[in-house]
């Protein structure tokens, strides 16, 4: 009986940490987004008139518009890129690791970071342009990032950039664990290696599909700091994310009740795409 005590003492704070500090806060931001907090809590109910605003908001709805251009070119361009390289680490190159190691690198730099660093290079009057202007090509012109049209775009290439070598990670390890013996028997067959890999190999890779698809479309609705740190949300509104949005009404503009509406609302999108999956894992499981 001791020995069963021991593990439940041990993992008590933390649980009670987690409840607490994560189920507790999101059952209190539930509970806000029904009141009419302004720049402090209410704790008066106030019925879904925080949501009615919410959903009548002109910012709600382009921060609703950029997520959709920034969720489906993020998720579409890093699962290609990412299985791109690693189905050519998997033709055994030389240096494996070190390429590895090289795609890896930018998983291990925080947001901020790569904001930063982004910011700095794509900015016209200190990054790219300036530099290929000093090198005496006058006519080179990149300012995607002060143009309210295209920066949402500087924003896909940043996260693209971050993320591409962990999905290639995940492709990788999928394909070393693809059946080699069906592989050898197509090559007996006479097929191509791009037969092999488009008709054996990437259709067993579709848990990997799955996993990676789930993963990028939680990291592109709560996405933040990428934001704030390469373009704070400008020029004007052009890159405001639901996150911004809700930070911009809770802590900026004093509409608590409604940042807490939306981020609700971001709390059941992410839902929607990670609790069915979380479901067939478990289900797997149970039956495996």
């Amino acid at each position: 009986m001791r020995a069963g005590l021991l593990p439940k003492l041990l993992i008590t704070p933390s649980a009670l940490l987690v409840l607490v500090c994560v189920y507790g806060y999101i059952m209190f931001t539930f509970y806000l987004s029904f009141t009419p907090s302004t720049m402090m809590p209410q704790y008066q109910l106030g019925g879904t008139a925080s949501y009615q605003r919410l959903l009548g908001l002109e910012n709600w709805s382009v921060a609703l518009s950029n997520l959709w251009v920034f969720a489906s070119l993020y998720i579409v361009c890093t699962l290609v890129l990412g299985l791109a390289f690693a189905i050519l680490i998997d033709q055994k190159v030389r240096a494996e690791s070190a390429f590895r190691s090289v795609f890896l690198y930018p998983m291990a730099l925080s947001f901020i970071v790569t904001g930063t660093a982004w910011k700095w290079l794509l900015d016209p009057g200190v990054g790219l342009e300036r530099t290929m202007h000093l090198a005496g090509w006058e006519s080179f012109a990149f300012s995607w990032i002060k143009d309210s049209d295209l920066a949402i775009y500087c924003v896909v290439i940043a996260a693209v950039w971050q993320t591409t070598g962990f999905v290639m990670a995940m492709f990788l390890a999928g394909l070393r664990g693809v059946d080699s013996e069906q592989i050898n028997a197509a090559r007996v067959d006479g097929a191509k290696t791009w037969q092999i890999y488009l008709r054996i190999i990437i259709p067993q890779l579709g848990p990997v599909f799955v996993s990676a698809f789930v993963i990028l479309a939680h990291m592109a609705v709560k996405s933040y700091d990428l934001v704030i740190a390469l373009t704070n949300g400008g020029p004007g509104r052009s890159t405001w994310l639901p996150s911004v949005f809700m930070y911009q009404y809770t802590f900026t503009r004093n509409e608590m009740a409604v940042g807490a509406a939306s981020s609700v609302l971001m709390l059941i999108a992410i839902g929607v795409v990670v609790l069915p999956y979380l479901h067939s894992e478990m289900k797997k499981v149970k039956h495996g």
